[in-house]
């Protein structure tokens, strides 16, 4: 894949000295630390390795990635290992339209948005619980599906324009187990839950999981929130979102299962923006595309321009805390019993899954290491031939192609 003509680390590298000079002290260590592994990612400073190709003798030179989770260059080799790793997990490998996946967004209000910019591991772990409860249990119910079933949560803390919009994605397959587990319940092909009711019940949860936060002395307020610290304040400003309709969203995804978690693969590791969406900056400037959507048709697709200063600040706001899990799984899916679930699931619904054999881990000891993709120039296989520390330069290099001067005699 060829390397965008900008990046967010080039922004990073030519402005984030000067940006943490004029914010020191409002930076907190994680964000310093995502700045640090965007600027380095890729180049000498964390090493790398040299392979040369087994037929035409090409040389490359890769250095390494630095993983982070923020870093919009990594995210894609990260997805494609988790899809691998979920593929897995299917309920139905293959395209089978009785069994429906359906895509569920839960919205947090722009007032307890306002919190969570504020306290970021409390009320993001609020919203995955409260989502999560409340499909669980509307699911559970008899007036409705009346089965146990498997979520897999994304939480994501941006809009568009990288302003802070918290919610979480979520694919849920389109049934669960009885009570007693002894049969499949599958709900209807194109209907999963009522979303109104889903709406008022994660409402009434995430208001509950708020007021014993701030019982117990988690919420932490600053500026204009600073009032919030006491109880009846606080109360009262949760009052008026008690009256209103939280968003909640739900769809049944086009294709088969692999296509949605081909889907949900897009939506676990993606960052605030992507390096694809930048257009252009200097020094004072960075234009990005974005979609607008409270606009219809082409109208929905536009070009934001913003100070250098804004943009890395609003990049920033969505570094995690250290630690925080932004991929979740409920129910069925839940770690605990996911293998049994899955298996019980399947022998349910007459699915046979063909065991993949076992790999010789002694196989290919004597292959020399190599890379996964094959040499630009002529498809032969491309050997690593010299792994070079972090700081250090390699001692192969690409040799240069030869100055041709062309003289016109005509």
């Amino acid at each position: 894949m060829s390397r965008p003509a900008l990046e967010v680390a080039d922004i990073f590298r030519d402005h984030g000295a000067i940006w943490r000079s004029a914010n020191a002290g409002h930076v907190s260590l994680g964000q310093l630390k995502v700045m640090s592994a965007i600027e380095r990612c890729r180049t000498a400073a964390l090493g790398g390795h040299v392979a040369r190709c087994e037929k035409c003798e090409h040389i490359h030179v890769s250095y390494n990635s630095c993983r982070n989770r923020h870093c919009p260059k990594c995210q894609g080799a990260a997805a494609q290992e988790w899809l691998a790793e979920r593929q897995a997990e299917l309920l139905v490998p293959g395209f089978n339209p009785g069994m429906p996946y359906f895509h569920l967004v839960y919205t947090l209000p722009g007032p307890i948005a306002d919190i969570a910019y504020q306290n970021k591991a409390v009320v993001y772990d609020i919203l995955f619980r409260a989502s999560a409860e409340a499909t669980i249990t509307i699911a559970a119910d008899p007036k409705h599906l009346n089965a146990r079933i498997g979520i897999t949560s994304v939480l994501h803390s941006w809009g568009s324009a990288m302003t802070h919009h918290p919610h979480v994605h979520m694919i849920v397959p389109g049934g669960g187990l009885s009570p007693h587990g002894e049969r499949w319940v599958s709900c209807r092909p194109d209907f999963f839950l009522p979303v109104r009711v889903l709406s008022r019940l994660f409402r009434r949860l995430v208001l509950q999981m708020l007021i014993a936060a701030h019982a117990a002395g988690r919420l932490q307020f600053f500026g204009d929130l600073a009032r919030l610290a006491g109880r009846d304040a606080f109360i009262a400003y949760l009052a008026p979102l008690r009256r209103i309709e939280w968003v909640v969203y739900s769809k049944r995804p086009f294709g088969g299962p692999e296509a949605v978690l081909a889907y949900l693969s897009r939506y676990t590791h993606r960052v605030a923006i992507s390096n694809s969406r930048l257009i252009a900056f200097d020094a004072t400037r960075v234009s990005f595309k974005w979609k607008d959507y409270r606009a219809e048709g082409c109208d929905r697709f536009k070009v934001m321009t913003l100070a250098t200063h804004e943009f890395i600040r609003r990049f920033l706001i969505h570094v995690l805390p250290s630690g925080f899990h932004r991929i979740r799984h409920y129910g069925l899916m839940a770690n605990g019993g996911r293998k049994e679930n899955i298996a019980r699931a399947r022998q349910l619904l007459g699915i046979a899954v063909t065991q993949a054999e076992p790999r010789d881990p002694g196989a290919n000891a004597d292959e020399p290491p190599m890379l996964s993709h094959p040499c630009q120039c002529c498809g032969g296989r491309m050997i690593i031939i010299e792994t070079f520390a972090r700081g250090c330069q390699p001692k192969y290099r690409p040799a240069t192609a030869p100055l041709v001067i062309r003289i016109d005699t005509s």
